[in-house]
């Protein structure tokens, strides 16, 4: 699969919150960037993987996603 960008917008009050996405997208297999912004509520992800793949991961660290969109 080509690599693609995903944006999502995720409820994050804290460091804690955006490490914690910070870890689950590095041990995702098919992530090969991601671009985590605290002040956005911004989560900027570059995968090989499905988009309801990647979503579902950064829901599993249950933070509240408000949305995304398939970037490119």
């Amino acid at each position: 699969m080509a690599e693609s960008t995903y944006q999502f917008n995720v409820v994050m009050t804290c460091s804690g919150c955006s490490g914690a996405i910070d870890r689950v997208l590095k041990k995702t297999e098919g992530v090969t960037s991601h671009d985590i912004s605290l002040e956005k509520q911004e989560v900027l992800v570059k995968a090989t993987i499905p988009y309801d793949d990647v979503l579902a991961k950064i829901k599993k660290t249950g933070k509240e996603v408000k949305g995304g969109k398939i970037v490119d």
